[in-house]
């Protein structure tokens, strides 16, 4: 169990970015790893955690959830639409919103339930074709349309090609973001995440370097 070291590491990365302590918020992914090592890192105080499929969390939290009623989880993963429902149901926001699709699906459901989560729109930074997420020439229209169906969106999500310099995605991303006038970047993961909060992440996703391999 490493949290205190990413935290720590954390910390020097603000330092060293001349940012304040707590600009950037540790999503401890716990997709796939064992409910003990979940409760752990729930024991030692930690309260945001991220989940990359709908299923696996709704049999996971609702259970951590009754006993740690002020743990978050976020969806880092991607999200089917016909799973949209549940979605909105489980996570306190949605970091891989990718598609038009998807964005009038949860305007609906928004609608309907008079609350949405907060949203980070997923951008494919390098232009993979493999990739989900928004190609960054159509990044500003596809913010403005999700504005026009009042969607909650509060920043913007990359993963950078595992080939590339992530430094050089995750200051595209905070430009894109800027323009947009968007404040929140979810941008750095176990093996990046220092360059990430130096660019300017608000969120980064930890999963292997608290949890340990998963199994």
């Amino acid at each position: 169990m490493a949290l205190a070291e990413i935290q720590d590491r954390v910390r020097a990365a603000e330092r060293a970015a001349g940012r304040p302590e707590g600009a950037v918020r540790l999503i401890a992914v716990s997709k796939m790893q064992p409910d003990a090592r979940v409760e752990a890192v729930l024991d030692q105080g930690h309260r945001l955690f991220g989940e990359n499929r709908v299923q696996e969390a709704a049999g996971k939290w609702p259970g951590f959830q009754s006993r740690f009623p002020d743990a978050r989880v976020h969806l880092i993963g991607p999200l089917q639409t016909n799973k949209a429902r549940q979605a909105m149901e489980l996570f306190a926001a949605i970091h891989s919103l990718d598609r038009p699709r998807l964005a009038q699906a949860l305007a609906r459901l928004a609608q309907e339930r008079g609350h949405c989560p907060d949203l980070f729109v997923q951008v494919n930074t390098g232009q993979e074709p493999q990739k989900a997420g928004i190609a960054p020439a159509d990044l500003d229209a596809f913010v403005r349309d999700c504005r026009t169906l009042d969607l909650p969106v509060v920043g913007l999500m990359c993963i950078p090609p595992v080939a590339d310099d992530p430094r050089r995605h995750f200051a595209l991303l905070r430009s894109m973001a800027d323009s947009n006038g968007l404040s929140g970047l979810s941008m750095g993961m176990s093996d990046d995440f220092e360059p990430a909060v130096a660019e300017g992440a608000t969120h980064i996703r930890v999963g292997s370097a608290i949890f340990g391999a998963r199994n």
